[in-house]
């Protein structure tokens, strides 16, 4: 089968971790042939959605670790398997991209995740649909509102709708120390919404990072543990990745969440938990197949492939 990968340039991928590149490796030792193009190389032309892609080979040593081959004009529905994998933020010309996959997809594309479902699903708002599986959690512009819910439960986190990393998460504590003026400066002094939750102690313990893929359950989470003060687990924020198996608790919120969401077209979910509590619904490009994969005895890029080999048929 033909692979279309749609990701940042290949010279941005962290070798030694990319969940992506994982994907293809797989892929590639499976015998199905890759390709390759970044989101801007996806034209709507003489009344098809193309690609303007390249054939790609991993090699598996020496200074460069992939090949491109010439570049080549194809339309989207002549792949087997398109598969999204630009890194968020989700920006506007991210959301012109899905617009261009939906026209692919009514062309006869295969595309994972499916970009309505993409457009649908903020990763950080998609949580309020299932309200007695998260935190006591508000969503405003307003700095009144942020008061009062830091009056209710003293200890607080506050974050942006479209932060990725840990970027811009703050945590106030019952002294309030300078909540108005991070609240201003989040939100740009009401211009932006923002997201306020409970401060959850369990974070010690890890921001659990729980695969969801074609419906089925990863059983092992990887905890972004974080290091020293930092309250942020995320491995960008210098959080320690360490695999564990899920809690009883962590196993029945994912295998609730994991038959719904792959229905709707999401074929790959990253659900973020702490403490049993789930904080986001990662849908753009999620992570951690790598690090699971090497301290377990589960391999998630095989296990992902077999499941994309069985939805496509």
């Amino acid at each position: 089968m033909d692979f279309l990968f749609i990701a940042d340039p290949l010279e941005s991928f962290k070798i030694s971790k990319d969940s992506t590149l994982a994907m293809m490796r797989v892929a590639q030792e499976s015998g199905h042939r890759l390709w390759f193009c970044q989101s801007r190389n996806i034209l709507w032309r003489d009344n098809r959605v193309v690609a303007d892609c390249q054939s790609l080979a991993i090699k598996p040593s020496g200074t460069t670790w992939f090949e491109l081959g010439d570049l080549e004009s194809r339309a989207l529905n002549t792949f087997s398997a398109v598969l999204m994998r630009t890194d968020p933020p989700f920006d506007i010309e991210y959301l012109n991209t899905t617009w261009m996959l939906s026209a692919a997809t009514r062309q006869g594309a295969k595309v994972f995740n499916h970009p309505a479902a993409i457009r649908d699903h903020s990763e950080k708002l998609s949580i309020t649909e299932f309200p007695e599986l998260i935190p006591p959690t508000l969503v405003t512009r307003e700095l009144s509102a942020v008061e009062v819910f830091h009056q209710t439960h003293q200890d607080i986190v506050i974050k942006p709708l479209d932060g990725m990393g840990g970027m811009g998460v703050f945590r106030v504590g019952p002294d309030g120390l300078n909540l108005a003026s991070i609240v201003e400066t989040l939100g740009e002094n009401g211009a932006r919404t923002l997201m306020v939750q409970r401060f959850l102690p369990e974070i010690a313990q890890g921001d659990k990072r729980v695969l969801l893929i074609g419906g089925e359950v990863v059983p092992y989470a990887l905890a972004r543990i974080p290091q020293g003060s930092e309250i942020r687990g995320n491995l960008a924020a210098g959080g320690k990745g360490v695999a564990m198996p899920l809690s009883a608790t962590e196993k029945a919120v994912a295998e609730r969440l994991a038959p719904i969401l792959n229905q709707r077209g999401l074929f790959l979910v990253g659900l973020d938990l702490i403490g049993g509590f789930v904080t986001e619904i990662n849908v753009t490009s999620p992570t951690c197949f790598v690090e699971i994969t090497e301290q377990t005895s589960f391999n998630v890029p095989q296990f992902w492939l077999s499941a994309l080999e069985k939805a496509l048929g």
